[in-house]
């Protein structure tokens, strides 16, 4: 099986078949419901992987902050019309910035 595919069971019990989403810019598999893995999706490499070491909390806490940036800010409704994943890559830059010491 390929990374990033489910069995045909699994597909089966979600309803779906094929690959699950990936990220366009780096190829990563996201869970549309996994805000850990959106958030890591939206970062550049280096911060992927930096903050990709840190405890499980931590990045739940990194995500969350992330999510609220997104649902609060207004200039970023404005870029996610035109480009959803420079919207998120922005504000995933804000939160480290701001809140993650990066």
């Amino acid at each position: 099986m390929v990374p990033g595919e489910r069995s045909g069971a699994c597909s089966a019990m979600l309803g779906r078949g094929g690959p699950l989403p990936r990220d366009k810019e780096h190829h990563m598999p996201t869970d549309p419901t996994d805000p850990v893995g959106r958030f890591l999706a939206a970062l550049d490499p280096d911060h992927r992987e930096a903050v990709g070491t840190r405890p499980v909390q931590e990045q739940e806490r990194l995500a969350a902050a992330w999510e609220r940036e997104l649902e609060t800010d207004d200039g970023l409704d404005t870029l996610d019309e035109l480009s959803p994943p420079a919207a998120e890559a922005e504000a995933a830059r804000r939160v480290l910035a701001r809140e993650g010491g990066a």
